[in-house]
Protein backbone atom coordinates (compact mmCIF):
# COMPACT_ATOMS: atom_id res chain seq x y z
CA UNK A 1 0.00 0.00 0.00
CA UNK A 2 2.55 2.45 0.72
CA UNK A 3 5.14 2.49 -1.89
CA UNK A 4 6.40 4.80 -4.88
CA UNK A 5 6.29 8.74 -4.70
CA UNK A 6 4.83 9.85 -1.17
CA UNK A 7 4.68 13.60 -0.83
CA UNK A 8 4.96 15.67 2.57
CA UNK A 9 1.83 17.69 1.88
CA UNK A 10 2.20 21.68 2.55
CA UNK A 11 -0.58 22.79 4.48
CA UNK A 12 -1.40 26.50 3.01
CA UNK A 13 -2.40 29.54 4.51
CA UNK A 14 -3.57 32.43 3.85
CA UNK A 15 -4.39 35.85 4.95
CA UNK A 16 -3.29 38.02 8.24
CA UNK A 17 -4.09 34.90 10.54
CA UNK A 18 -2.42 32.77 8.50
CA UNK A 19 -5.22 30.44 8.82
CA UNK A 20 -5.61 27.03 7.00
CA UNK A 21 -6.44 27.53 3.36
CA UNK A 22 -8.61 24.87 2.41
CA UNK A 23 -9.94 25.43 -0.82
CA UNK A 24 -6.04 25.81 -1.63
CA UNK A 25 -5.66 22.29 0.47
CA UNK A 26 -8.60 20.47 -1.70
CA UNK A 27 -6.54 21.84 -5.21
CA UNK A 28 -2.98 20.60 -3.65
CA UNK A 29 -5.10 17.30 -3.33
CA UNK A 30 -6.23 17.16 -6.95
CA UNK A 31 -2.76 18.38 -8.07
CA UNK A 32 -1.17 15.33 -6.38
CA UNK A 33 -3.70 12.71 -7.75
CA UNK A 34 -3.56 14.12 -11.42
CA UNK A 35 0.60 14.10 -11.40
CA UNK A 36 0.62 10.26 -9.67
CA UNK A 37 1.62 10.97 -6.50
CA UNK A 38 0.81 7.25 -4.86
CA UNK A 39 0.56 8.31 -1.15
CA UNK A 40 -0.38 12.05 0.59
CA UNK A 41 1.01 12.39 4.14
CA UNK A 42 -0.45 15.27 5.93
CA UNK A 43 0.47 17.19 8.95
CA UNK A 44 4.30 16.35 8.64
CA UNK A 45 6.46 18.47 9.58
CA UNK A 46 6.61 19.79 5.62
CA UNK A 47 2.93 20.43 7.08
CA UNK A 48 3.99 23.08 9.73
CA UNK A 49 2.32 20.39 12.47
CA UNK A 50 4.52 21.96 15.33
CA UNK A 51 1.95 25.34 14.83
CA UNK A 52 -1.27 23.82 13.58
CA UNK A 53 -3.45 23.73 17.33
CA UNK A 54 -4.84 20.45 17.78
CA UNK A 55 -8.32 20.94 16.74
CA UNK A 56 -6.43 22.32 13.37
CA UNK A 57 -4.30 19.23 13.01
CA UNK A 58 -7.24 16.79 13.53
CA UNK A 59 -9.80 18.98 10.97
CA UNK A 60 -6.75 19.29 8.82
CA UNK A 61 -6.57 15.42 8.56
CA UNK A 62 -10.35 15.32 8.33
CA UNK A 63 -10.38 17.38 5.73
CA UNK A 64 -7.92 15.74 3.31
CA UNK A 65 -9.38 12.40 4.24
CA UNK A 66 -12.82 13.44 2.89
CA UNK A 67 -11.51 14.97 -0.41
CA UNK A 68 -8.66 12.10 -1.66
CA UNK A 69 -12.20 9.42 -0.92
CA UNK A 70 -9.87 6.36 -0.97
CA UNK A 71 -8.04 6.92 -4.31
CA UNK A 72 -5.01 7.07 -2.63
CA UNK A 73 -3.48 6.01 0.39
CA UNK A 74 -3.26 8.45 3.17
CA UNK A 75 -0.60 8.72 5.99
CA UNK A 76 -1.11 11.22 9.02
CA UNK A 77 1.92 12.93 10.83
CA UNK A 78 0.70 12.44 14.50
CA UNK A 79 4.34 12.32 16.30
CA UNK A 80 5.25 14.96 18.82
CA UNK A 81 8.01 15.47 21.94
CA UNK A 82 5.00 14.27 24.11
CA UNK A 83 3.90 10.58 23.84
CA UNK A 84 0.25 11.35 25.38
CA UNK A 85 -0.10 13.64 22.85
CA UNK A 86 1.11 11.75 19.98
CA UNK A 87 -1.44 8.89 21.32
CA UNK A 88 -4.63 11.57 21.41
CA UNK A 89 -3.78 12.54 17.68
CA UNK A 90 -2.88 9.00 16.42
CA UNK A 91 -6.28 8.39 17.78
CA UNK A 92 -7.87 11.52 16.32
CA UNK A 93 -6.56 10.45 12.74
CA UNK A 94 -7.37 7.01 13.29
CA UNK A 95 -10.89 8.39 13.49
CA UNK A 96 -10.71 10.37 10.47
CA UNK A 97 -9.73 6.84 9.05
CA UNK A 98 -6.32 7.62 7.52
CA UNK A 99 -4.29 4.55 7.12
CA UNK A 100 -0.95 4.54 8.87
CA UNK A 101 0.34 6.90 11.28
CA UNK A 102 3.81 8.75 11.33
CA UNK A 103 5.58 9.23 14.27
CA UNK A 104 8.52 11.41 14.83
CA UNK A 105 11.08 10.46 17.50
CA UNK A 106 10.53 13.14 20.39
CA UNK A 107 12.06 15.97 19.80
CA UNK A 108 14.50 18.91 22.65
CA UNK A 109 13.36 15.69 25.36
CA UNK A 110 16.57 13.97 23.57
CA UNK A 111 15.16 10.44 25.25
CA UNK A 112 17.19 7.55 25.39
CA UNK A 113 17.30 4.61 23.21
CA UNK A 114 15.34 2.85 25.58
CA UNK A 115 12.97 5.54 26.04
CA UNK A 116 12.49 5.70 22.03
CA UNK A 117 11.57 2.01 22.48
CA UNK A 118 8.90 2.89 25.22
CA UNK A 119 6.99 5.79 23.15
CA UNK A 120 6.76 3.93 20.77
CA UNK A 121 5.13 0.83 23.05
CA UNK A 122 3.00 3.44 24.71
CA UNK A 123 1.32 5.21 21.47
CA UNK A 124 1.15 1.12 19.87
CA UNK A 125 -0.66 -0.25 22.66
CA UNK A 126 -3.21 2.85 23.41
CA UNK A 127 -3.92 3.08 19.37
CA UNK A 128 -5.05 -0.54 19.44
CA UNK A 129 -2.02 -1.78 17.07
CA UNK A 130 -2.79 1.10 14.32
CA UNK A 131 -0.07 0.83 11.58
CA UNK A 132 2.60 2.98 12.37
CA UNK A 133 5.61 4.49 10.17
CA UNK A 134 8.55 5.40 12.45
CA UNK A 135 10.48 8.82 11.46
CA UNK A 136 13.76 9.43 12.04
CA UNK A 137 15.22 13.02 11.00
CA UNK A 138 18.02 13.79 13.12
CA UNK A 139 18.67 16.73 12.25
CA UNK A 140 15.88 18.10 13.44
CA UNK A 141 15.25 16.24 16.82
CA UNK A 142 18.88 15.92 18.34
CA UNK A 143 18.06 12.09 18.79
CA UNK A 144 19.12 9.45 16.44
CA UNK A 145 16.87 5.88 16.26
CA UNK A 146 19.26 3.47 15.96
CA UNK A 147 18.92 0.32 13.98
CA UNK A 148 19.05 -2.12 16.69
CA UNK A 149 16.73 0.01 18.30
CA UNK A 150 14.18 0.03 15.32
CA UNK A 151 14.84 -3.50 15.48
CA UNK A 152 13.41 -3.91 18.76
CA UNK A 153 10.45 -1.18 18.35
CA UNK A 154 9.02 -3.58 15.60
CA UNK A 155 9.98 -6.88 17.80
CA UNK A 156 7.60 -5.41 20.31
CA UNK A 157 4.89 -3.71 18.32
CA UNK A 158 4.57 -5.81 14.80
CA UNK A 159 2.41 -2.77 13.49
CA UNK A 160 5.79 -0.46 13.04
CA UNK A 161 5.52 -1.31 9.39
CA UNK A 162 8.30 1.27 8.41
CA UNK A 163 10.30 4.09 8.93
CA UNK A 164 10.86 7.19 7.05
CA UNK A 165 14.71 7.51 7.28
CA UNK A 166 16.19 10.99 6.91
CA UNK A 167 19.39 11.18 8.42
CA UNK A 168 21.29 10.55 5.19
CA UNK A 169 23.34 7.77 6.30
CA UNK A 170 23.07 4.75 3.41
CA UNK A 171 24.96 2.59 5.96
CA UNK A 172 22.43 2.98 8.77
CA UNK A 173 19.48 2.08 6.12
CA UNK A 174 21.48 -0.86 4.91
CA UNK A 175 21.19 -1.89 8.78
CA UNK A 176 18.09 -1.24 9.54
CA UNK A 177 17.56 -3.87 6.69
CA UNK A 178 19.91 -6.33 8.22
CA UNK A 179 18.54 -6.02 11.64
CA UNK A 180 15.10 -5.75 11.76
CA UNK A 181 13.58 -8.94 11.46
CA UNK A 182 10.46 -8.29 9.39
CA UNK A 183 10.23 -9.59 5.64
CA UNK A 184 7.47 -6.84 4.65
CA UNK A 185 9.49 -3.73 6.84
CA UNK A 186 9.00 -0.50 4.87
CA UNK A 187 12.18 1.56 4.06
CA UNK A 188 11.17 4.82 3.12
CA UNK A 189 13.69 7.73 1.92
CA UNK A 190 12.99 10.78 4.13
CA UNK A 191 15.59 13.02 2.35
CA UNK A 192 15.06 13.53 -1.09
CA UNK A 193 18.55 14.35 -2.19
CA UNK A 194 19.32 9.97 -1.17
CA UNK A 195 15.71 8.53 -2.61
CA UNK A 196 17.42 6.76 -5.31
CA UNK A 197 20.54 5.47 -3.32
CA UNK A 198 17.96 3.79 -0.79
CA UNK A 199 15.87 2.40 -3.34
CA UNK A 200 18.93 0.72 -4.92
CA UNK A 201 19.46 -0.88 -1.32
CA UNK A 202 15.99 -2.05 -0.51
CA UNK A 203 13.74 1.55 -0.21
CA UNK A 204 9.64 0.75 -1.18
CA UNK A 205 9.95 5.06 -2.10
CA UNK A 206 10.52 8.26 -0.99
CA UNK A 207 8.44 10.74 1.13
CA UNK A 208 9.50 13.88 -0.69
CA UNK A 209 9.06 17.54 -0.08
CA UNK A 210 10.38 18.03 -3.57
CA UNK A 211 7.07 16.59 -4.48
CA UNK A 212 5.12 19.28 -3.47
CA UNK A 213 6.55 21.26 -6.47
CA UNK A 214 6.82 18.40 -9.19
CA UNK A 215 5.20 15.85 -8.39
CA UNK A 216 5.05 14.36 -11.87
CA UNK A 217 8.66 13.92 -12.13
CA UNK A 218 9.09 12.33 -8.63
CA UNK A 219 6.72 9.64 -9.41
CA UNK A 220 8.29 9.22 -12.66
CA UNK A 221 11.53 8.73 -11.35
CA UNK A 222 10.51 6.25 -8.19
CA UNK A 223 8.18 4.49 -10.14
CA UNK A 224 10.47 3.88 -13.51
CA UNK A 225 13.04 2.53 -10.91
CA UNK A 226 10.31 0.08 -9.00
CA UNK A 227 9.27 -0.97 -12.65
CA UNK A 228 12.74 -2.02 -13.44
CA UNK A 229 13.67 1.12 -15.49
CA UNK A 230 16.81 1.91 -13.99
CA UNK A 231 18.20 4.43 -16.56
CA UNK A 232 15.24 6.27 -16.49
CA UNK A 233 15.40 7.06 -12.45
CA UNK A 234 18.65 7.69 -12.76
CA UNK A 235 18.20 10.32 -15.50
CA UNK A 236 15.25 11.68 -13.68
CA UNK A 237 17.13 11.83 -10.52
CA UNK A 238 19.76 13.64 -11.62
CA UNK A 239 17.57 16.34 -12.97
CA UNK A 240 15.87 16.33 -10.01
CA UNK A 241 18.71 16.88 -7.92
CA UNK A 242 18.68 20.96 -9.11
CA UNK A 243 15.76 21.52 -6.94
CA UNK A 244 16.65 19.58 -4.35
CA UNK A 245 19.38 21.14 -3.35
CA UNK A 246 17.94 24.64 -3.50
CA UNK A 247 14.55 23.42 -1.39
CA UNK A 248 16.78 23.17 1.43
CA UNK A 249 18.54 26.07 1.48
CA UNK A 250 16.85 27.41 4.59
CA UNK A 251 14.62 25.14 6.69
CA UNK A 252 11.92 23.45 4.96
CA UNK A 253 9.06 24.46 4.05
CA UNK A 254 10.36 27.65 3.92
CA UNK A 255 11.89 27.54 -0.19
CA UNK A 256 9.15 24.91 -1.20
CA UNK A 257 6.57 27.32 -0.26
CA UNK A 258 8.25 29.77 -1.93
CA UNK A 259 9.00 27.85 -5.32
CA UNK A 260 5.48 26.65 -5.32
CA UNK A 261 4.17 30.52 -4.94
CA UNK A 262 6.60 31.64 -8.02
CA UNK A 263 5.97 28.19 -9.79
CA UNK A 264 2.11 29.69 -9.36
CA UNK A 265 1.12 26.69 -7.84
CA UNK A 266 -0.21 28.43 -4.99
CA UNK A 267 -1.23 32.23 -4.33
CA UNK A 268 0.18 32.57 -0.95
CA UNK A 269 3.51 30.60 0.29
CA UNK A 270 3.21 31.94 3.58
CA UNK A 271 4.54 30.43 7.09
CA UNK A 272 3.74 30.60 10.60
CA UNK A 273 6.31 31.68 12.93
CA UNK A 274 8.97 30.78 14.33
CA UNK A 275 9.65 29.94 10.19
CA UNK A 276 9.80 33.77 8.08
CA UNK A 277 9.93 33.98 4.61
CA UNK A 278 12.94 33.12 2.37
CA UNK A 279 16.03 35.43 2.14
CA UNK A 280 15.89 37.47 -0.80
CA UNK A 281 19.89 36.16 -1.77
CA UNK A 282 17.88 32.80 -1.44
CA UNK A 283 15.32 33.52 -3.69
CA UNK A 284 17.43 34.50 -6.63
CA UNK A 285 19.18 31.56 -5.68
CA UNK A 286 15.81 29.55 -6.01
CA UNK A 287 14.60 31.11 -9.23
CA UNK A 288 17.93 30.54 -10.98
CA UNK A 289 17.62 27.08 -10.15
CA UNK A 290 13.73 26.85 -11.45
CA UNK A 291 15.11 28.11 -14.44
CA UNK A 292 17.62 25.74 -15.39
CA UNK A 293 14.80 23.27 -14.58
CA UNK A 294 12.70 24.33 -16.80
CA UNK A 295 9.49 25.28 -14.33
CA UNK A 296 9.77 29.53 -15.15
CA UNK A 297 11.42 31.08 -17.94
Amino acid sequence: MFKGSMVAIITPFKGPQKEVDYETLEYLVEFHIKNGTNVIVVCGTTGESPTLSFEEHTKVVDFVVKKVRGRIPIIAGTGTNSTQESIYLTNEAKKSKVDAALIIAPYYNKPTQNGLIEHFSAISKETGGFPLIAYNVPSRTVINIEPKTLAEIVKRNPNVIGVKEASGNIKQCMDILEFVDKPDFLLISGDDGVSLPILKIGGVGTISVTANLVPKDVSDMINSYLSGDVKKAETLDKKLQILNRVLFLETNPIPVKKAMEIAGIIKDGSLRLPLTELSQQNVEKLKEAMKVYGLIS
